[in-house]
């Protein structure tokens, strides 16, 4: 059995990105529909927007997506195990090693996404805006930014559990989770049990998310320079805040 240290860092474990695409696909994850959804939203507000910029990509599911619908489709992520699956499925697009407070890529994008609640992993609101203005540096003028927050500080579950099992011939994984609010933050600890064909293995993450206002978020775009608004829903049920760039970087 091995176990992650009780420090939590912002990059999944190689152990994690192994398994990430498998065991969410088992919960009910669909790329492609979220991919389509959020293409969706850009075209509606950009219509001749052809490059997107997805940051924190993760394994780059969205990308695989997004590549069919614009000319250009690179990530960001900070995970080096995440960035090497994402990389092996996107022959024809780039996927940039970076933090999403301080990136700077030296382009621009029709559409910035940043999913999956990641900007929550912001220790505080300064990292948080941090993050918000790089996002908004690296659209063009019209460019389209979608944020996904995590859940807002009066919407958090406290003591909230959640499980899931996937499983093949030859490989099974099991995640169990348990989330805690510790201030403004929520601390969520997930054990993964993997068995294959080599035994039965165990380790813990610990994920650490901000519970930002919607205010704080909005805030931090208007201070980026591209205002947005809240969307309820989206794909996990957080909503989304949509905006879109009139003018260029540094104007």
């Amino acid at each position: 059995m091995s176990s992650a240290p009780e420090a939590v860092h912002s990059a999944y474990s190689a152990e994690h990105a192994e398994i990430y695409d498998f065991i969410h696909a088992a919960r009910g994850r669909d790329w492609a529909a979220e991919a389509d959804e959020l293409a969706g939203i850009v075209k509606q507000r950009n219509p001749g927007a052809d490059s997107v910029l997805d940051v924190a990509c993760g394994t780059g599911e969205h990308l695989v997506h997004f590549s069919r619908r614009f000319g250009r489709a690179d990530g960001l992520e900070l995970s080096e195990g995440m960035r090497r699956i994402a990389q092996a499925k996107l022959p024809h697009g780039r996927v940039h090693a970076g933090d999403m407070r301080d990136f700077a890529l030296g382009t621009t994008y029709d559409a910035v996404l940043c999913m999956c609640f990641s900007l929550a992993y912001a220790a505080d609101e300064a990292e948080m805006r941090a993050g918000a203005a790089a996002l908004v540096r690296h659209l063009a003028p019209g460019g389209v930014v979608v944020a996904e927050p995590w859940w807002f500080p009066e919407k958090f579950l406290d003591g909230f559990v959640s499980a899931g099992l996937a499983q093949e011939p030859g490989r099974a994984v099991s995640r169990l989770s348990h989330s805690t609010r510790e201030g403004r933050s929520s601390r969520m600890t997930v054990r993964y049990t993997v068995a294959d064909t080599k035994g039965i293995r165990e380790f813990t993450e610990h994920e650490v998310y901000s519970l930002f206002t919607q205010q704080e978020y909005e805030d931090a775009f208007a201070a980026a320079g591209c205002p947005v608004t809240y969307h309820p829903g989206g794909p996990n049920g957080r909503g989304l805040f949509i905006g879109r760039r009139e003018t260029g970087p540094g104007a």
